[in-house]
């Protein structure tokens, strides 16, 4: 089930607690468990389970620790593996290609059509050919650009890009900043406060940044007619054969350097990607992939270049996978397990919410 399925309804996981119950009902293992109304939802039950105890629970998990309050079980967050970072690479590739030609077609532009075409799998030769060291943190710069420029002087803001970057360099990361074309022009036409369409003009600060991102190699401009969104979940997945040179990049947590842990590259943004999950070719490929690059960050929004306040957090999406997962149960009282726990996402709930079931194994 756990292959085949992400997540079940909450009438399901009434169903499996009326199985237990039924199925359980006068042993000792289930005297905690009681006959409810066939229509009555689920209450949260977060206390601890005894060692011997059968549990079919709606539960609360951690959003920081990932434990499960019910069968102290941590969950985990899954990555994907080699040949699934293949496949989505594939996937964003040829999804990109038909988006690309619906795109020419409405506006009817045929002028290079050949050589935008295969801007993305350039891409992704470059990112696999380029030499020196790894990127570690991909930067989806329209998004920061514009966090928090919701005011009447807002603007797409090269002062918060210098700022992530910065922060990122500090945290011995190596960030690539991706922006579409159009961005890393002296002048470009953003969408105001009130939705106006209004002309900004790059002043001599922006200008420098942006310069100085491109002389370090820190930007890459997106070909017009493409969506940035394609580069840097590519560059998320990207093998950087050459310049990675075999070395694991994802960081332990706890690791010595006290780095921020998580897989590499990271994805830094707050998009919440609804764009994509309808289109990409497995939901849970792209459930995978988000749970474990993407990055969100918070900060004072600046204006023109300046903030009341320079602090900046960062923060998983997920610290375990919104996918259905098996993980042994310690023992409460003392050393072992006490059988394998399951988590079932519900869609229908909150989104930390799952279905516990553990069977004790004695």
């Amino acid at each position: 089930m756990a292959e085949d399925t992400l997540e079940i309804s909450s009438a399901s996981a009434r169903r499996l607690y009326t199985a237990f119950e039924s199925g359980f009902r006068g042993t000792h293992m289930a005297k905690n468990l009681e006959e409810i109304h066939p229509l009555a939802p689920l209450s949260p039950m977060n206390e601890v389970a005894g060692d011997g105890e059968l549990i079919a629970s709606r539960v609360s998990v951690d959003s920081k620790t990932a434990v499960c309050p019910r069968s102290s079980t941590k969950l985990r967050l899954i990555n994907l593996e080699r040949d699934e970072k293949k496949e989505l690479r594939n996937g964003l590739l040829e999804l990109s290609a038909s988006t690309f030609e619906e795109f020419a077609q409405k506006v009817a532009r045929d002028g290079n059509y050949d050589k935008a075409q295969t801007a993305l799998s350039d891409f992704a030769t470059w990112l696999d050919t380029r030499e020196g060291d790894p990127f570690t943190a991909i930067v989806d710069g329209a998004n920061v650009a514009f966090f928090g420029q919701n005011f009447a002087q807002g603007k797409f803001n090269y002062h918060q890009i210098q700022f992530v970057v910065d922060a990122l360099e500090k945290m011995n990361e190596k960030p690539l900043v991706i922006i579409p074309y159009k961005y890393g022009q002296s002048h470009f036409f953003v969408h105001g406060a009130s939705g106006e369409r209004v002309k900004q003009f790059l002043n001599d600060e922006e200008k420098a940044i942006l310069e100085n991102l491109q002389q370090k190699g820190t930007l890459y401009r997106v070909p017009s007619m493409w969506l940035d969104d394609f580069f840097w979940m590519l560059a998320s997945v990207s093998d950087q054969t050459r310049a990675r040179d075999g070395a694991d990049l994802d960081i332990a947590p706890g690791n010595a350097d006290g780095k921020f842990s998580g897989a590499r590259p990271m994805i830094m943004s707050n998009d919440q990607m609804r764009d994509h999950k309808l289109e990409l070719i497995s939901p849970r490929l792209f459930r995978r992939w988000y749970s474990c690059h993407i990055v969100n960050y918070s900060f004072t929004a600046f204006v023109d270049g300046e903030s009341i306040d320079r602090e900046i957090g960062f923060s998983p999406a997920d610290t375990f996978s919104r996918e259905i997962q098996g993980n042994s149960s310690p023992l409460i009282g003392g050393q072992g397990e006490g059988g394998t726990a399951w988590h079932f996402p519900v869609s229908d709930w909150e989104l930390n919410e799952r279905m516990c079931i553990r069977i004790p194994t004695s």
